[in-house]
């Protein structure tokens, strides 16, 4: 190989190399909060101050659970807003979010406490029902607005 094609392999690579770590600083500014991470209050001056227990549920808009338990979502995220976050992340749009939280079912729900730890990971449909259950077996004291 003579030294032109050399410094062109070279140069190939740098080039490559270069644009791997640009993609990698996009995919960490995709604005999902890292796993673990206690998101800040939105700002909304009623929000409250202190973190909350968050749960975030992993699918896709097109999946039919998915689809299912977006109204149930919904519900939780409006009536229980000052007891615990709700987030939606779809992983077919975002595809660095599923390997961010380890996603290998959709839907993945994963619930946070305020301290932004993992307390409890279910995959597939989770009913209303199940979902106010686990967040009381976890500590959470609920209490529906109307």
């Amino acid at each position: 190989m003579n030294t032109t094609w050399k410094v062109i392999v070279v140069v190939g690579l740098v080039a490559a190399i270069g644009g791997v770590v640009v993609m990698k600083q996009q995919d960490n500014s995709d604005g999902v909060a890292p796993a673990g991470t206690a998101l800040p209050a939105q700002d909304n001056p009623a929000a409250p101050t202190e973190p909350l227990p968050r749960l975030v549920d992993l699918g896709a808009d097109k999946c039919i659970p998915c689809k299912k338990m977006m109204p149930i979502l919904e519900e939780l995220k409006t009536t229980y807003a000052d007891q615990f976050q709700v987030e939606f992340i779809d992983v077919w749009k975002n595809p660095t979010a599923g390997e961010q939280y380890e996603v290998k079912v959709i839907p993945t729900q994963i619930f946070y406490d305020a301290a932004g730890q993992e307390r409890f990971r279910h995959t597939g449909f989770f009913s209303k029902e199940e979902i106010l259950a686990k967040w009381r077996e976890l500590g959470v004291e609920l209490t529906e607005k109307p």
